[in-house]
Parts: C-alpha cells; sequence; structure tokens
C-alpha cells in the first residue's frame, strides 16, 4: 500500500514540495524561489501561472528526490500563502490579472471608504478579522473595478476567484474542481466567523458577486483528484488548509490554549482557543484553526508583516550579506544593538497595531553603528513584535503562555531562539521537523487518506530538536521593550 504523503506549500517568496513518510519524516524536498512584482509603491504581485510552474517543477523534482514513483504517494496535501487573490476564466484557466499579494496595500482607499461608511465593526464582527488590505475580499473588489471587463465577466458567471489554494486545486484537477477549506475562507473578509460559511451580506458589502466563490470544504476532505499528466498517474488530493494553519497542525497544537509562531517572510502567532470564536479586543484576529469531520476549532492570531522580508531588505537593497544565513554570523560580532532599533514597516505595521500608512524606521544610530548592530536590530525587531501580539493575548485574557512552538525558516538561526526567549521570557522549542507548514498539509492529507486515525495519533509524531529558555534579567527586558515602543512611535508619527 501506497504510505508516502505529498506536501505542497506556495509560499510568498518560494514554491516547494516535501515527500514525507507515514512516520512525518522528510524524505524528498524541492524548493524554487517565487520572483516578486512591485508594479508601485506598495503594491505586490505574483504570476500564477509562473506559480502553476513552479508546483509542477518541485513536486516532480521531490519525488524524484526521494527516490520513488506516483504510486508510491498515496495522498496529497495543499498549503499556501494566504489571503492573496487570483481571478480566473472558468473555461480557460487563465488569470485575467497576476495575484495580488497579501502583503499589497493597494485597496486601502476602498478600506478607508467602507471604514467611513461605518461598516468596520460589522465586518470584525462577523468575519473576526480587521478591516485591512491584508484581507481578500477588497483587492477582488479592485480587480473586479480594474481589469477591462472582469466584473461584467464575472455577472455572465465567466469566472472565478480564490485564494492560492483554489487555483492550484483547479490546476491540479483540470479544472473540474472549484474548493477551498475553511481555514483559507476565513482570510478572505467574506465568510462568518460564527457559521463558517459564506455571508451573502458580506459579498454585498464588499461587491463581490457571490457566483464567484468556490465551494468550503473541511480541512481534511476529498478535494478531488490530481491529474495524471501531474505525475503520472492520478492521486487524490485529501488536504488542505492555508499556511499558518498548516503549521498549528505540524506543530500539533491541537490542545486550547497551545500556541506556535512561524516566521517566514512574515510572522504569524497562532493559538488555539477551542470549539467557540473568541472576539479579540486588542485588535488581534479570530480564525478558524481547521475544521476536521464538520467540527470547526478556532484561534486567535497576530500577523506581523515583516520578519524573514527585513533580512531579505539588508541582503537584497542594502547588500549587507550575500546569504539570508549570513546574519547569524554577523550578530555574533556584537554583543547588542547598540541602542539600534529597526521597525520594519515597510508595507504598514500589523497586529496589534493595523496602521497601513505607517514605513520603516531606523532609529538610534551613531556615528559607530555598523553592519552586525543594524543586522543584530532586524533580528530583534522578530522578538519585540512577537511580544506585542502575547502582550496583546493576554489583555484578551488569554494569559501568557509558559512555551511557544516556533517553525519555519528563520528558526534554524540559533541566535533568533535565543532573542525570542529573552524578550519574550519563555521557553521556545523548536521541533525536528522544522517545516511543519508543509508537514501539517501532509498530516491532513494523511488523515483524510485513513493513514492516521485521528489528531491524537498525529499529535504524537511531534519531536523536540532544541528547546531555549530565558536567561535575561527583567530589569534590562523591561529596559529594551521600552525603546521598542518609543521607536514604533517615532515610526508612527512620522
Amino acid at each position: 500500500m501506497s504510505d508516502f504523503l505529498l506536501a505542497l506549500d506556495q509560499g510568498t517568496t518560494s514554491t516547494r514540495a516535501i515527500v514525507f513518510s507515514q512516520d512525518a519524516l522528510p524524505v524528498g524536498h524541492a524548493q524554487v524561489e517565487l520572483p516578486q512584482i512591485y508594479p508601485r509603491p506598495g503594491w505586490v504581485e505574483h504570476d500564477p501561472e509562473q506559480i502553476w510552474r513552479d508546483t509542477v517543477r518541485v513536486a516532480r523534482e521531490a519525488v524524484a528526490n526521494a527516490n520513488l514513483n506516483a504510486a508510491d504517494i498515496a495522498a496529497i496535501g495543499l498549503t499556501n500563502q494566504r489571503e492573496t487573490v487570483v481571478l480566473w476564466d472558468r473555461e480557460s484557466g487563465r488569470p485575467v490579472h497576476n495575484a495580488i499579494v497579501w502583503q499589497d496595500r493597494r485597496t486601502a482607499p476602498i478600506c478607508d471608504r467602507l471604514e467611513r461608511e461605518g461598516n468596520a465593526e460589522l465586518i470584525q464582527a462577523k468575519t473576526g478579522l480587521v478591516l485591512d488590505p491584508y484581507f481578500s475580499a477588497s483587492k477582488l473588489t479592485w480587480l473586479l473595478d480594474k481589469v477591462d471587463g472582469a466584473r461584467a465577466a464575472a455577472m455572465r458567471g465567466e469566472l472565478a476567484f480564490g485564494t492560492v489554494d483554489s487555483f492550484l486545486l483547479s490546476r491540479l484537477t483540470g479544472g473540474s474542481v472549484h474548493a477551498t477549506d475553511a481555514t483559507n475562507a476565513a482570510r478572505t473578509s467574506l465568510l462568518d466567523i460564527n457559521t463558517a460559511g459564506w455571508d451573502d451580506g458580506l459579498f454585498d458589502l464588499f461587491a463581490v458577486p457571490r457566483e464567484l466563490a468556490p465551494v468550503i470544504k473541511n480541512s481534511a476532505d476529498e478535494f478531488g483528484t490530481a491529474t495524471a499528466d501531474f505525475l503520472g498517474r492520478e492521486i487524490p488530493i485529501f488536504g488542505m488548509a492555508g499556511d499558518q494553519q498548516a503549521a498549528a497542525i505540524g506543530q500539533a497544537c491541537f490542545e486550547r490554549g497551545m500556541i506556535k509562531a512561524t516566521y517566514g517572510t512574515g510572522a504569524f502567532i497562532l493559538m488555539n482557543t477551542g470549539p467557540a470564536p473568541v472576539l479579540s479586543q486588542s485588535r488581534l484576529l479570530t480564525t478558524i484553526a481547521y475544521r476536521l469531520g464538520g467540527k470547526v476549532t478556532y484561534a486567535t492570531e497576530g500577523s506581523i508583516f515583516a520578519a524573514g522580508s527585513t533580512i531579505q531588505w539588508l541582503r537584497d537593497e542594502l547588500d549587507f550579506m550575500d546569504d539570508a544565513a549570513e546574519s547569524e554570523e554577523l550578530v555574533r560580532q556584537t554583543d547588542d544593538s547598540g541602542g539600534i532599533y529597526l521597525v520594519p514597516a515597510f508595507t504598514g505595521l500589523g497586529a496589534p497595531y493595523w496602521d497601513p500608512d505607517v514605513r520603516g524606521a531606523i532609529v538610534g544610530l551613531t556615528r559607530g553603528s555598523g553592519r552586525p548592530a543594524i543586522v543584530r536590530a532586524a533580528l530583534e525587531s522578530v522578538a519585540y513584535q512577537t511580544r506585542d501580539i502575547l502582550d496583546a493575548l493576554a489583555q484578551d485574557g488569554a494569559g501568557r503562555p509558559t512555551t511557544l512552538r516556533v517553525d519555519g525558516g528563520m528558526v534554524e538561526n540559533r541566535l533568533l531562539l535565543g532573542l525570542l526567549a529573552d524578550i519574550l521570557d519563555l521557553r521556545v522549542e523548536r521541533p525536528q521537523v522544522s517545516e511543519t507548514t508543509a508537514l501539517g498539509a501532509a498530516m491532513l492529507a494523511g488523515l483524510g487518506a485513513g493513514l492516521y486515525r485521528d489528531i491524537e495519533e498525529v499529535a504524537r509524531l511531534w519531536k523536540l530538536d532544541r528547546g531555549v529558555d530565558s536567561d535575561m534579567p527583567e530589569p534590562r527586558r523591561q529596559e529594551l521593550l521600552k525603546g521598542w515602543r518609543r521607536a514604533v512611535d517615532a515610526a508612527r508619527s512620522f
């Protein structure tokens, strides 16, 4: 019997595929960087056709690198960058425009108008999300209004919309399936968080025809079958989740109060809140952690827009290093950042500020400031932003956790683990399999395909690689946090 699982992980800056054994160990991997498109300041796009080509390429390479073939793959799981919108022609499958990425801020005027009209509270109450360009609905409004003929074609039923998961699913199945899962649907601002279903009133509010929307399925469900030309034979698709929810599943955050943080392009902190949605009073997001067997488990989430992308900026735009991995070596050349704070608000600030207009700043520079101190300040900004979200969770009554499970490309940096432990004042745990987003997709596929009995069996697959505890004195921690808050205030007032 086939007992390997293929996870397709389509992210903001790369597309990867990983083959996992049934005991959750990676046996084959392939990855390719995804070019970013910046048509104007604050605009971010991806080429959907490039995403599809890369997905096919890495899937085939990962299976080959595992010395397997399509007959060995029991099921496919799919995870994706969330909120990024694709609008495509139903008949041809061709996108009518580049994908508008979650980081994109072009729809701020649409959100501002909706807020002036008094809709912000209604949207948050229904969706669990703040009214912000980050989410999918306003991006879809822009596409329908700005792409020639798009709204008319949509009214004729000729177009389909979806986040990246829906677009890839359509391509994988030869255009036969238009669906998403509950976690991705929860990020569109078109889903009622209380019913876990599309809301006609929200579609009307954003002027989006309801007929464009995909069917919402469970996260471990039968999503269709990948056609034989994908890998050489038909393979069922049994798992799907947005990247942060997939990471929480890969981190086995199945109990209420468990929390994980994923550090990639951005950073996302997600806490399991159980079977009922908890609306935040501190501008955090209420979202769906997963839906299995028709039962919804909810989460509270804080979104950080710039984490790994800050290091990429130092590498690509300022030529501070040739490779992002060199950041750890640079930072070890200095004991502290020398009073420097870097506020990486390149596309605004996410939770708990939700300020789309603020831009990045470096404060505290002196004549002696050099690359090591600035790079350290960039890494510290990741820890400070995480602390902001944990403080907001505490204000919402969630309490302060004792352990944070971390994953993503940045946590290979051991120095970052120590900075997180010190600034957050808690234990930080990195799992043996750091690619937890792909792992979560594979676990969902395994659940859907029957390779795992239940989430308890899945939870037992999680293994610790490294745990780090804080050794920073509390007065020093508070001094650093005070400086960070002053730096954020300075950036927001500019």
